[in-house]
């Protein structure tokens, strides 16, 4: 169900592909998906690619079709994996597999975001804190990974603004909080 997706371009700047999964065993495709099958924010973003000018298609992986899937990706000049950790595994897939086809694809000159390695290497729920102190991070970005350390680092920073809390487990938009002041 693609409900929202603007029509594409009929002469788009680049071929682009907007890959996600559908876990068939959970209710939608899983917790972080819309009643669409799609992440909750898939159509804004493939909309965002067509008003730039680029196609934007959406692709589900399938594991029993993977050489068929990664042919069609050979045709795409970039690709945007939106694949949460753990998904194609819950679907019974390879998530080995499937990294090692997207380095392939990579290698063939197709532009791949993020990369599987680039997801390994900021995958982790502390990726925000690695980028704090670059030009894209934010200073205050914070871990905490014992009670202690949460107890007194969280109290000091709550002093000044409200505060996003992701706890350090699940990667489908769950366990997330927005945190104020009471007035």
């Amino acid at each position: 169900d693609d409900l929202g997706l603007l029509p594409q371009p009929s002469k788009p700047r680049f071929l682009t592909a907007l890959v996600g999964i559908y876990v068939r065993s959970q209710p939608y495709g899983g917790s972080d998906k819309s009643s669409n099958g799609h992440r909750y924010d898939t159509i804004p973003f493939a909309n965002g690619m067509i008003s730039a000018g680029m196609s934007c298609q959406l692709i589900h992986y399938v594991h029993q079709e993977h050489t068929k899937f990664f042919d069609v990706l050979k045709n795409f000049q970039a690709i945007i994996v939106r694949c949460n950790p753990g998904q194609i595994k819950a679907d019974g897939g390879d998530q080995g597999k499937f990294d090692d086809s997207m380095r392939a694809i990579r290698k063939a000159g197709i532009q791949v975001w993020p990369s599987p390695d680039v997801m390994e290497f900021m995958g982790a729920k502390d990726a925000l804190c690695k980028i704090a102190d670059m030009s894209i991070g934010l200073e205050d970005t914070l871990a905490y990974y014992d009670e202690a350390a949460f107890s007194a680092g969280f109290k000091k920073t709550m002093a000044f603004q409200p505060r996003v809390i992701k706890q350090n487990r699940g990667s489908s938009g769950e366990g997330i909080w927005i945190i104020k002041l009471k007035s």
